[in-house]
């Protein structure tokens, strides 16, 4: 399948392909961090990514690409790469939850494919895209730290809570009970869950969802309901930020819900800068 090509430029990329990709998503690596933390992660190999990748290619440039699996997320897309993207995506039919990205790549994308897949359940326009390389702002919350393997039982209701607040829809819906606690215990055992714990109950949690060489994504914010208020977001923030700058990446990435004005000035104060605007499109 990996030498599929088709006259529209269109090519499923493969192991082979790594190199040019890798060089095409460094093109913006900061925007591109979900798409390079699973093009490194899977090699490109189809049975390790869960989908496909495809590549647009004008003569014989990589010019760009298409993360085709749980979610869908064009890199680098000009009208006639998108184009063939919704064609591929119409013939094999909707396997993603969400498509994400750069707004105007994905909202031209889904102008192709709503008339074939919608509508949506929900749309999240204009979304703020954060960056910062620097130490915080505000002094980081010394209470927030990596949560311990034992400590499944604790972070995995704050994350399904969280999931169903920001989805819309919980997790745990037919059999994805036991595939997102698996998700969770993967974040936690590689390091990249993050909570502040108080008498056996999380009040404050994030995530690192993707890390590549140079960036990494922050994601999963969540303040217990019941705390919300106190201040907690942005401390919190903060030594989520100290952390990855440390440990992880050079760069901390995320992007946030451009109504959830609460979050907007929590990042604000820990030093975030916005760079671009994502849409999510969410089934």
């Amino acid at each position: 399948m990996g030498t599929l090509r088709t006259s529209t430029g269109l090519r499923v990329l493969s192991p082979a392909d790594l190199p040019r990709a890798l060089a095409l998503l460094a093109r913006d690596p900061l925007i591109n961090v979900f798409v390079e933390h699973r093009t490194r992660q899977t090699g490109l190999d189809r049975r390790t990514l869960g989908g496909e990748m495809w590549g647009y290619e004008r003569g014989d440039d990589l010019v760009a690409m298409c993360h085709a699996g749980a979610n869908l997320v064009p890199v680098c897309a000009t009208s006639p790469a998108l184009a063939s993207f919704a064609e591929r995506a119409v013939a094999v039919g909707r396997i993603c939850s969400s498509i994400v990205g750069p707004c105007g790549q994905v909202d031209e994308l889904w102008d192709r494919l709503r008339p074939h897949w919608g509508p949506e359940r929900l749309l999240r326009d204009r979304q703020p895209f954060l960056v910062t390389d620097r130490a915080p702002d505000v002094e980081p919350d010394p209470g927030v730290r990596l949560v311990r393997e034992h400590e499944l039982d604790l972070l995995y209701p704050a994350s399904v809570a969280m999931f169903t607040e920001e989805v819309g829809v919980s997790p745990e819906i037919g059999e994805g009970r036991q595939l997102y606690r698996a998700w969770v215990r993967q974040l936690i055992s590689r390091g990249f869950a993050l909570a502040r714990i108080e008498d056996g109950r999380v009040v404050f949690k994030a995530e690192i969802g993707a890390v590549t060489p140079t960036a990494c994504q922050v994601q999963g914010v969540w303040v217990d309901p019941q705390r919300r208020g106190e201040g907690i977001s942005a401390p919190g923030m903060a030594a989520v930020v100290n952390h990855a700058l440390r440990f992880v990446a050079p760069v901390v990435t995320l992007y946030v819900n451009r109504h959830n004005e609460r979050a907007r000035r929590a990042y604000a104060r820990v030093g975030f800068e916005q760079t671009a605007e994502f849409t999510t499109v969410l089934f």
